[in-house]
């Protein structure tokens, strides 16, 4: 087949059928910009988006410099709250100038740091996790269902030499683990199986030819990936990092003249317009989209977190992923490797491993899309001339209406295929739907201005959630 101009299917980022949890809050109307206190004297915080929060804490952390102990969104007041211990009084005022809730704490960044190294040193243990929680001013220490007995203890103990204003330690649901089986639309065939992930996002390499980003764990479980199951590979892993320091990949779609959008399907037949990358700040709302469990929302909750997952290949052996975003947000299996991105259009990061379910709850960490960009070399955005992808069946070049309220109607496209052919989402549709065979089809707004009518297939036919598929 020619992949000289992909169809939606192929260059889509990699996203199905919508869950009605999160999509109501998607499309509420976003925040008021950031506005400066014209007072001049004593300078009021400002409120601020989470992108603009971000970029103010950054250029904050520069300022202050060892005072700086970390930052955080407080999304109920939409202000930047700065840790500062042993700070000049003069930076202070500075920080506050600059619009920013200033608290001195106990903690300094370099001590939370030989927290982590001493917890790395002595408590590498599988179904562990730790990352700095800049609201306690802490390391949060979580522990898989899997932790009992003599490793629970080991655990315990080193938590508790760190002493009670250093380090908290939970217990959390469910067993951390990569989340590639069941899945998406990039599919692989393996010695053992079919291996399943989810596009992140598309790029341009720095050869210039496109490309996109997905986890790192697919991209060593596998080299060459397809847009179905049975098609032929469309796209070759130029880079792969997993364990250590990342989770990612970069892909290549083998065909050079391959267009490809920058945009992540959020179901409904609508589309959300990617046009940057940003760093992530605890405290913000993202929303993750994936064809298991569609799209759902949380918080950031801590940055720079390590993940010790139990080895794929040695039953008694650790993979340990430092530099992860972790968050509160759901996450099932075949949601590995798909988009984590705010809602004004910006690019977090993307699935790599978690605990619980989308049903009880659970927590996951994801790849920060800055780091991966800068370590691949790849650039965000078109590679050639832009392919109108995503956008669903009513209206090919449309977009997410901010405005608008979660859409009626069936199924999202064809999970096993990645087919964006379609009706918008059926709100009341669960995630155990996508592990079924049967079709689904009905009728639903297919023009992102609400007034197109389409009918659409919402066959979850294939291996949504297939535990026949390999796990990573």
């Amino acid at each position: 087949m020619s992949h000289k101009r992909i169809p939606k299917r192929k260059a889509a980022i990699a996203v199905g059928g919508v869950a009605a949890l999160g999509a109501a809050a998607f499309l509420l109307p976003m925040a008021n910009a950031s506005q400066d206190n014209a007072s001049g004297a004593t300078a009021a915080p400002k409120t601020l988006k989470a992108t603009g929060a971000s970029n103010l804490a950054a250029q904050l952390q520069t300022l202050l410099g060892q005072a700086f102990a970390g930052s955080y969104y407080d999304s109920a007041k939409q202000q930047l709250v700065v840790n500062v211990v042993n700070g000049d009084n003069n930076v202070i005022a500075q920080a506050e100038q600059a619009g920013a809730v200033v608290r001195q704490v106990q903690n300094s960044t370099s001590a939370l740091e030989a927290v982590a190294k001493t917890l790395k040193t002595k408590a590498t243990i599988p179904g562990t996790a730790w990352a700095v929680d800049p609201k306690t001013n802490k390391v949060v220490v979580s522990a898989d269902s899997t932790v009992t007995g003599a490793k629970w203890d080991t655990l315990q103990s080193t938590v508790q030499g760190l002493g009670s204003n250093m380090a908290t330690l939970k217990k959390s649901s469910g067993t951390f683990k990569t989340l590639v089986s069941g899945g998406d639309a990039i599919f692989s065939q393996v010695q053992n199986g079919t291996v399943r992930c989810s596009l992140g996002f598309n790029v341009t390499a720095s050869d210039g030819s496109p490309a996109f980003l997905t986890a790192g764990h697919c991209g060593v479980a596998a080299k060459d990936w397809s847009d179905s199951e049975t098609g032929q590979p469309i796209a070759t892993v130029d880079q792969a990092q997993f364990p250590g320091n990342g989770d990612f990949s970069l892909v290549k779609y083998n065909d050079a003249t391959t267009q490809t959008t920058s945009d992540v399907n959020i179901g409904n037949g609508q589309t959300v317009a990617i046009n940057q990358a940003v760093d992530a700040t605890v405290g913000e709302t993202v929303f993750r989209m994936g064809s298991t469990t569609g799209l759902h929302d949380g918080q950031v909750t801590g940055l720079d977190a390590t993940v010790n997952f139990q080895s794929e290949t040695d039953p008694n052996g650790v993979d340990t992923v430092t530099g992860l975003i972790q968050t509160n947000v759901c996450a099932e299996a075949g949601d590995s490797g798909g988009s984590l991105f705010t809602q004004d259009g910006g690019a977090v990061g993307m699935t790599s491993g978690g605990s619980g379910d989308c049903t009880s709850g659970g927590e996951t960490f994801f790849q920060p899309v800055t780091a991966a960009l800068q370590a691949t070399g790849a650039t965000l955005g078109d590679a050639g001339a832009g392919a109108g992808a995503g956008a669903g069946a009513g209206d090919a070049s449309a977009t997410a209406d901010p405005s608008a309220t979660a859409g009626d109607g069936t199924g999202a496209g064809d999970q096993a295929g990645g087919d964006q052919i379609g009706g918008t989402a059926d709100p009341s549709a669960t995630a155990g739907d996508q592990s079924g065979t049967g079709d689904g089809t009905g009728t639903g707004t297919g023009d992102q201005s609400g007034t197109g009518v389409g009918t659409g297939t919402g066959d979850q036919s294939g291996t949504g959630a297939d535990n026949t598929s390999s796990s990573h």
